[in-house]
């Protein structure tokens, strides 16, 4: 989704983003979203847009709205900078625990022992994990 320029509706943005308009809804009750308002309908403009993409992207990555949140409103970049350090940190845990999974699952799929946990590749495998 490109941001434009022209003003939308909560529906019209909602839709360019594959959204439900409710959704936009909960994510401004939780200070994700604040949209002006023209007669008492919101209305959504290119900042918006942009934060739409950016709670999108960044649940993605596994980031919870509330972290979003506290990204999104932290006034001090070391905030943010702290909190996205130790999200980092987390995904590349996870990204070594995966590794290894994927790799104790190759060892096994290359087995053509009976009894995998007999194959000298599994249980190398299992040494090294």
């Amino acid at each position: 989704m490109k941001p434009n320029a022209d003003s939308r509706s909560i529906g019209d943005l909602a839709a360019s983003f594959g959204l439900e308009p409710h959704v936009l809804r909960h994510w401004e009750a939780m200070g994700l979203l604040s949209p002006a308002r023209t007669s008492g309908r919101r209305v959504y403009g290119d900042a918006d847009a942009y934060r739409v993409s950016a709670i999108l992207r960044g649940k993605a990555a596994g980031l919870s709205l509330d972290q979003l949140r506290n990204l999104i409103t932290a006034t001090d970049p070391a905030q943010r900078i702290e909190a996205l350090q130790a999200h980092q940190q987390e995904l590349q845990r996870k990204a070594a625990a995966i590794e290894q999974a994927l790799s104790m699952i190759g060892s096994v799929l290359a087995c053509t022992h009976e009894d995998f946990t007999e194959c000298p590749n599994f249980r190398a495998a299992v040494a090294h994990s």
